[in-house]
Order: C-alpha cells, then sequence, then structure tokens
C-alpha cells in the first residue's frame, strides 16, 4: 500500500454509507441490551436523584430539581453513547477484530470508515438521548412539546461532537485500559463541572471559567432552556461550539489514525 500524506483535510465521500450500514446490521442483533445498557445509568440518575434527592431539595434555577436534571441527563446519555461507541466499539473493530482492515480492501478509504464510524456513533447516541426525551415527555417535565422538539436535532449534533472526540482517543489507544484516562481526566469532569447536576453558577469562578470551554457545558446550555420552554441565549455560539469541537477531532481523529494504520 502506497504511503499517504500524514496530515490532510478530509475527503469525504457516499461510500461511508455501507460502513454504517454494516454497523448497524451488527447492532441490531443486540438492541435490546445495548438498548438498555445505555439507559440504565442516566436513567437512574434522573430517577433516583431527581425524586429522592429532590424531595429534600428547594426548586433549583426556579424549576424543581428532576425538571432541572432531566436536560443534563438527555445531554449526559447522549454524551455517554458516543463516547462508549467510538471508544470501545470502534476500536474493536480497528485494533481487534480488524474490520477496518478487510474494510480497507474494499473500494474505500480510510475517510469512509472514519467518516462512517462517526455517523453511526451520532446515530447511535441520537437513540440514547430520544430514550431519555420520551421518559422526560412521559413525565409532563417539558414545559413546551415545541421547542422541546428542538431537542432532537441537538441531540445528534451532541452526539456528533462527543464521536468525534472519542475517535481521537480511539486513534492513539494502545489498548482498553488507556481509555480509562480519557473517562477520568475528561468526561468525569465535564459531567461535574458542566451543570448536570447543579447550576455552574455555584462553581468558583476559577472553574466557572474553565466549564465554559467544555463542549458538555454548550450541549447543556442549550438543551435546559429548550425543555423549560425558553430559547436558548446565544444559541449560534453553543451550536457552533459542539460543531467545531466535533469537526475538529474528526480532521485530527483521521490523521492520526492515518499514521497509525497506513504509513
Amino acid at each position: 500500500m502506497a504511503r499517504q500524506r500524514p496530515f490532510r483535510l478530509p475527503s469525504p465521500s457516499l461510500r461511508f454509507i455501507p460502513v454504517w450500514r454494516r454497523n448497524l446490521l451488527v447492532w441490531r442483533k443486540l438492541a435490546i441490551p445495548s438498548i438498555l445498557g445505555n439507559l440504565a445509568d442516566p436513567l437512574l440518575y434522573m430517577l433516583g436523584l431527581g425524586y429522592g434527592l429532590g424531595s429534600l431539595l428547594p426548586h433549583v434555577a426556579g424549576v424543581p430539581y428532576i425538571t432541572f436534571l432531566a436536560a443534563g441527563t438527555v445531554c449526559y446519555s447522549t454524551m455517554n453513547s458516543a463516547t462508549f461507541e467510538t471508544l470501545y466499539s470502534s476500536f474493536s473493530r480497528m485494533q481487534v477484530q480488524r474490520t477496518w482492515d478487510a474494510l480497507l480492501n474494499a473500494p474505500l478509504t480510510l475517510d469512509d470508515i472514519l467518516l462512517g464510524e462517526l455517523t453511526w456513533a451520532a446515530t447511535k447516541s441520537l437513540l440514547s438521548g430520544l430514550a431519555i426525551l420520551l421518559i422526560i415527555w412521559v413525565l409532563g417535565l417539558a414545559h413546551s412539546w415545541w421547542l422541546s422538539l428542538w431537542i432532537v436535532p441537538l441531540v445528534l449534533l451532541i452526539g456528533f461532537c462527543f464521536a468525534g472526540m472519542g475517535l481521537v482517543m480511539t486513534a492513539v489507544s494502545p489498548s482498553y485500559d488507556f481509555f480509562m484516562y480519557y473517562f477520568t481526566l475528561v468526561i468525569t469532569p465535564m459531567v461535574l463541572l458542566c451543570g448536570v447536576f447543579f447550576p455552574v453558577s455555584q462553581l468558583p469562578l476559577l472553574l466557572q471559567g474553565i466549564s465554559a470551554f467544555l463542549p458538555l457545558t454548550h450541549a447543556v446550555s442549550l438543551a435546559r432552556p429548550l425543555l423549560l420552554g425558553e430559547v436558548p441565549a446565544h444559541a449560534w455560539l453553543h451550536v457552533l461550539a459542539l460543531a467545531g469541537y466535533g469537526g475538529a477531532g474528526f480532521v485530527l481523529a483521521l490523521n492520526l489514525t492515518r499514521r497509525r494504520l497506513l504509513n
């Protein structure tokens, strides 16, 4: 195989669709346990903390605690789903099962494979986010059906953002154990600093400044107003931030993976 330039912009094509479809067909065999596994953790957090801890708390940001927590849970669930898919599943296909090596023998490029992985992870995270959103609707926690529907494309954008970031870790990881650094140093701090469980305004000023640059903060800043029946302030800025994190992550992941596999 000829050596390729180590760094260049992606050259996307519609050939990513068979890669996306291949992952979908494999996932369908374990769809039920996969969905339940992705839902259990965020759902327990929302219901357990929302009703349990919420019964001991006054209103948070002017609403019952479970209503406040609901928006954070949608974002948290979407982030988790996209992250786990691009880390563990994509790494398995790349390193353990050698699925990517087989796909490269077809008329596909690494650009197609990585784009297929990205769109599949975003699609799978959309299912997780929609499941939590459906529970929120059933519980009557959304103040406006019309505005809360905008969370559907937002969930897809959140999935795109964290899928792009996750693929970077997949590109540089030597083993599954390496992912624990990402969860410990990146994912867990975001869950605690980005307004999922409590308002960012309760943090010290230094941590508030750090939180403002984290992608999960931008996601929550869009989802919470929408669930409360309000138009998010500076929505364009939050959308650009999420798209920027996802796009930059994908470009970096593609070039790092190209250097790992093709050179």
